[in-house]
């Protein structure tokens, strides 16, 4: 037999790489960390995005498995669903689900990242080092060349295998790239994202309902907000690129404010400093990530390094947290290293690809669907439809987001068959309203095409 894993480096102390170091480090390994930017624990750092996150079940269990989750529990605030503003002004809360424990958490990018960092300080057998660039593969299986900033001093990493958790742009990704042993290509969406703040109200409360992600759907494009403990939301403007309805042409103040009087006059009266703050904050990229192989030569990629999703499902760090734990589980299964490289990238590929596709599935449903009167009735056929089979059919969203027991593959094949049933039921009761319809004719069409299902919970 091969001998067990004693050491590894990672590269990339972000979310994911933060959580993995306390994984490993908790299952005897030693792990050393390199990071290109400043300790963050020294003083305000630049983050990169700052945008608000999505804490949801998949990233949850990768946190309790970590023994981490109490302590970041005080950077989350809890999200029942989706806060919708229509264009006539009017308001309306859409649960994510119909069990208490169904909702999703905010939390700050760069405060859990901090919370992680410190945590993954604490654990012995982890050493953490700032301030040092990746700039190619080292000389021995399993480095990477790595470049102290402070110094211009070059050296390899230690350790038997260096694991990539740095990013989208990963420069681990781009050193694989360069020695011939991977391909990526970025799908680049035609919308960018551009983040505001809408401040807390004088008394410091809230001035839009607290526990709700709040959508202001638009069809071709929305503003979103996400609540933070300091009774601030963090906006979002997704956008098209360039055109006339696109941030290109909101280039000067008074488009700003015509723009937003015209769209979102509820979220302009809520942000006195509108033009500033989207003049002076930049208009970050969105796509998805493709990428050929996710390892090689000792090296393996995780996370947005091995396949960065568009944001609209709020999976991106739960993907990135679930891909931390399946790979402290393979190797709690005795792998060693070549096996468990292998074995990740085979396990997580084809989930990785469903939740890409599902991200940029969910953001047509986030700015468009959710105004349209089939998906509000289909929506509550498939509530009630969950009450009469729990165990057989449960919406595609709450198989994301509350199952993590049900693959991303899973959720997406099953998802396809619960659409067409759906659409099957409201095309032949013209319409009806769901709450009245008889549902026992359609119990043998879900026993017949879905499986009952292992569930958790």
């Amino acid at each position: 037999m091969s001998p067990a894993p004693r050491s590894v480096s990672i590269v990339g102390a972000g979310l994911a790489g933060a959580l993995l170091a306390v994984l490993l480090a908790r299952r005897g390994l030693r792990v050393t960390v390199y990071e290109r930017r400043p300790d963050p624990r020294l003083g305000p750092t630049d983050h990169g995005r700052s945008i608000n996150l999505a804490l949801a079940a998949r990233g949850i269990r990768a946190l309790e498995m970590a023994g981490l989750m109490q302590e970041v529990g005080h950077e989350i605030i809890a999200m029942r669903g989706r806060g919708i503003h229509d264009a006539s002004g009017g308001y309306a809360l859409l649960p994510y689900g119909q069990r208490p424990h169904e909702i999703i958490h905010s939390v700050s990018r760069s405060g859990l990242n901090l919370a992680l960092i410190e945590a993954a300080a604490r654990v012995p057998g982890v050493e953490l080092h700032f301030g040092q660039s990746c700039i190619g593969l080292g000389e021995r299986p399993g480095t990477v060349r790595l470049r102290d900033e402070a110094s211009g001093a070059t050296f390899d990493s230690e350790g038997e295998a260096t694991i990539g958790a740095d990013g989208a742009g990963s420069a681990v990704r781009r050193a694989l790239e360069a020695a011939g042993l991977t391909r990526s290509r970025e799908e680049p969406l035609a919308h960018a994202y551009k983040e505001l703040t809408i401040p807390a109200a004088a008394d410091g409360g809230y001035r839009l309902e607290k526990y709700a992600l709040h959508i202001w759907p638009r069809a071709d494009f929305m503003l979103i907000a996400l609540p933070n403990n300091d009774g601030s939301f963090t906006a979002t403007l997704f956008l098209q690129r360039s055109g006339d309805h696109g941030f290109e042409a909101l280039r000067e103040p008074q488009a700003v404010r015509a723009f937003f009087a015209r769209e979102f006059p509820t979220a302009l009266a809520l942000m006195p400093d509108l033009e500033r703050q989207f003049l002076a904050n930049p208009a970050g990229p969105l796509g998805t990530l493709h990428c050929e192989r996710w390892q090689g030569r000792g090296v393996l990629l995780l996370g947005d390094a091995a396949h960065a999703i568009v944001p609209f499902h709020g999976q991106g760090m739960n993907c990135a947290f679930e891909d931390c734990a399946e790979f402290a589980l393979l190797l709690d299964a005795g792998l060693d290293w070549p096996a468990a490289f292998a074995a990740f990238e085979r396990q997580r590929r084809p989930n990785a690809a469903a939740i890409a596709q599902m991200a940029l599935e969910n953001y047509v449903e986030m700015r468009e669907t959710v105004l349209d009167a089939g998906f509000l009735r289909r929506k509550a056929l498939g509530l009630r439809l969950e009450q009469r089979h729990p165990r057989r059919f449960i919406p595609r969203y709450s198989m994301v987001t509350f199952h993590p027991e049900i693959p991303y593959a899973d959720a997406l094949a099953r998802g396809a068959i619960q659409q067409d049933i759906l659409a099957d039921i409201d095309r032949g009761c013209g319409g009806t309203d769901p709450a009245s319809l008889d549902l026992a004719p359609f119990d043998a069409v879900i026993l017949e095409r879905l499986p009952e299902l292992a569930l958790a919970r």
